[in-house]
Order: C-alpha cells, then sequence, then structure tokens
C-alpha cells in the first residue's frame, strides 16, 4: 500500500505527528521534496520532543527512511541532524537511511546568496531556493558527484565560483575560495561516524523493489500545498512541488497512491510573508500563537495566525485528491465563544465555540457539540471524510475515527 501525507495548508500543520502515527504500518517513509528549511516536530506519549528537519520521521520507529531525488541537501546540516538523533538513542545505519545520489547538494554560495537577497519572500536563509535555481539551470551538483574524483569536483567549483562570486558581490557579500569548500567538503567525506557514501543509493531502484515485494511505504511531504512552487500564493512561496504530483517526480516512482491524507489544521497559519485573507493581526491572533505554541521549527519564527480557509483549502483538495483529512490542534480553539470560518465561496460563516478541555479525550463521541458540528461543517464543506484528530502534542492525545481504518491495511 502507498500512502502519502500531505499539508493542505501554508505547512506547520502538524504532518511529524500523523507521519509517526502511520508509521507504525509502514515499511518504508520516503521524503520526496523540500530541505532542512522543513521541520516535523514529534513528541512521544512520554513527553520526550523531536524535531527533524530533513530526515524522514520514520526514523524514530527504526523504518527503512529515504530521502528521494526531489530533495535538496545541505551536507554539513545533514549530520549534525543525523549526530543530533543518535545522541537522543535514535538508530541511524545504511541499513535504515537511503539517500538518492540524483539529490541536489545545498553549496556554501548557496546559503550566502539566500541570506543576502531572500529576504523579501520570507525564506528561511538555509540555501533551498539558490539550489533548487542550479538545480533547473543543470548548473547544480548531485550528492553522487561529491565522490568523484576531487579535481573534478574543484574544476566544477571553480567554474560555478566565478558567476557565484560575482553575484555576491553584487550583493554585498565576501566571496568564496574553492579550496575552503573542498576542504569541508572532504572532512565530511572523512567522517566515519556519518558514512555519507553509504547512505548514497539509486532511491528508484530501492522503492521499486520495495513496491514489488509488496511493502507498505509512506511518502512525507514537507511544507504545504498553498507553498507549492506552481499552485501556490507565488511568488511567497517555497521552491519545489509540495502537492501529490511532487512525489512522482521527487522519487522516480509512477505507481499511483492508494490512500492520500490531507493534513489540516483547525485554524491557519503561515511564516513569512505573502497574503493571509484571515489573518488575525489582533490579540486573539496572538493568542492563537500563544496557546498553539505557533513558532517555527527550523528558525523559531513566530507563525501570523488567523481563522480557518476553506476557500483555499478547496484548491488543495482539488490538487492532492485527499481521501480522508486528519485535522490537527483542534484543542487550541477551546474556550472560544464563536469560530469564524472562511467558506468555498467567498463568505464568512460563524461556528459556536466551546468551553471545555478536549486535550484528554480519546473518543470522538466525547467531544462537545459544537467541536463536532466545527469538524462536520469542514469535512462536509471540503466532500472529504475525517479520518483522525490531534487534540494536543503528543502522539497518544489523537482520536480515531471510522475511516483511520482503511490506512491501517
Amino acid at each position: 500500500m502507498l500512502t502519502a501525507v500531505l499539508g493542505m495548508q501554508w505547512g506547520d500543520e502538524g504532518k511529524g505527528k500523523v507521519v509517526d502515527i502511520l508509521a507504525e504500518h509502514n515499511d518504508y517513509i520516503v521524503r520526496f521534496q523540500g530541505g532542512n528549511n522543513a521541520g516535523h516536530t514529534i513528541v512521544t506519549p512520554q513527553g520526550k520532543k523531536y524535531v527533524l528537519h530533513v530526515v524522514p520521521s520514520g526514523i524514530l520507529q527504526g523504518k527503512k527512511c529515504v530521502i528521494g531525488n526531489g530533495v535538496v541537501i545541505d551536507p554539513a546540516f545533514l549530520r549534525e541532524e543525523i549526530n543530533n538523533l543518535r545522541a537522543q538513542g535514535v538508530k541511524i545505519t545504511p541499513e535504515n537511511l537511503y539517500i538518492s545520489e540524483n539529490a541536489s547538494v545545498i553549496m556554501p554560495y548557496h546559503l550566502v546568496i539566500d541570506k543576502l537577497k531572500g529576504g523579501g519572500v520570507g525564506t528561511t536563509g538555509r540555501g533551498i531556493g539558490p539550489a533548487y535555481t542550479d538545480k533547473i539551470a543543470r548548473t547544480g551538483i548531485r550528492m553522487g558527484e561529491l565522490f568523484d574524483s576531487e579535481k573534478f569536483l574543484e574544476e566544477k567549483i571553480n567554474t560555478l565560483l566565478k558567476e557565484k562570486n560575482k553575484e555576491i558581490k553584487d550583493l554585498g557579500g565576501e566571496p568564496l575560495e574553492t579550496s575552503k569548500i573542498l576542504k569541508d567538503l572532504n572532512e565530511l567525506k572523512r567522517d566515519r561516524n556519518y558514512c555519507l557514501g553509504f547512505f548514497i543509493t539509486d532511491t528508484q531502484e530501492v522503492l521499486n523493489k520495495a513496491i514489488k515485494k509488496r511493502e507498505n511505504i509512506l511518502f512525507e511531504g514537507a511544507q504545504g500545498y498553498l507553498l507549492d512552487i506552481d499552485h501556490g500564493t507565488y511568488p511567497y512561496v517555497t521552491s519545489s512541488n509540495t502537492s501529490k504530483g511532487g512525489i512522482h517526480t521527487g522519487t522516480g516512482i509512477g505507481k499511483n497512491m492508494d490512500h492520500v491524507v490531507g493534513i489540516v489544521k483547525a485554524y491557519t497559519t503561515r511564516v513569512g510573508n505573502g497574503p493571509f485573507p484571515t489573518e488575525l493581526d489582533n490579540e486573539l491572533g496572538e493568542s492563537l500563537r500563544k496557546k498553539g505554541g505557533e513558532y517555527g521549527a527550523t528558525t523559531g519564527r513566530p507563525r501570523r495566525c488567523g481563522w480557518l480557509d476553506l476557500k483555499l483549502l478547496k484548491k488543495a483538495v482539488i490538487a492532492n485528491s485527499p481521501d480522508s483529512l486528519a485535522i490537527t490542534k483542534l484543542d487550541v480553539l477551546d474556550g472560544l465563544d464563536s469560530i469564524q470560518v472562511h467558506d468555498p465561496i467567498g463568505g464568512y460563516n460563524s461556528l459556536k465555540g466551546w468551553q471545555k478541555d478536549i486535550s484528554n479525550l480519546r473518543d470522538y463521541k466525547d467531544l462537545p457539540d459544537n467541536a463536532k458540528k466545527y469538524l462536520k461543517f469542514m469535512s462536509e464543506q471540503l466532500e472529504v471524510p475525517i479520518s483522525m484528530v490531534s487534540v494536543g502534542q503528543r502522539k497518544d492525545q489523537t482520536i480515531f475515527l471510522q475511516s483511520y481504518k482503511k490506512l491501517k491495511k
């Protein structure tokens, strides 16, 4: 069975928790786009917190994890992430982590350029956009090329730096040296604890073999649909395809998904610049931010908060065809007298809120009537059933509905 977990908003919907839940029923967990500009936060029932950026969330359960060709990778950042996870007791070896040889490398000059010019769009400054730019321009370096001869790398970096250093100087930055870049790369390659070369492989072949063996594969998206480079709120978007189509281009697998889970936060947030029709730039928005812990897992930036926008979600449903929805952070709306919803035709609906703390509830029937009405309104307007409802950060703070059974096959 092939399952996809995709964000339906501007990211930060809580995909990490849902992936962690569904990982129990899957053999492989696959990341297919984005880079370390994304962050998945997972909190265990015991309260232990993990933040992952590039390594797929399934690594916490010892699942086989794949970083596909559609991802851009900063080798130094990846080493830091792997070492941090290992320090927390997570087992990571070449037997459970596979990195595509065709994934593009985020080079030091990408980081410099992004920090110098990415502010207008509101990027994380992690070099993601410039790395994807070089990928499309066919001038990028791929992970597999890091292990070609040093002479090849030196010549390629020398050629690229002539153009990159000119751009960096024009932006007011300090030029970089090929020798320093090569020295840092060689240090990474020689790190026996990192074993970078052993992780890199033909991940298309790995996944194809798994499909032929009828193993269960879960594809986890980074960011959300409204940040898709083609379909999002352009130009305030990320540099990759965050929608369902990105799975196929980002892994080389053509087989259709058996089930797509669309992740929807019970309200709306976004990080960075760009339009936000339902934004609450007031005391209520600040209250949602504090109660929901709405600060970026990658950068710590405060997230802008607002009401649920079903008009934009309808577009996400059309593009991704989710078979079910996972609603997250419903508990953050506890205590509100009324909840506004931007409906699919552009108007506002006012629904009654609820005063009960729902964070300890585990059965749908125990939810307050107004919480059920809110979920029902959402499901009916989007014409998609709900398979699970998150009522807290921890994995066990989840309510499973009837349609969840289809995901456990």
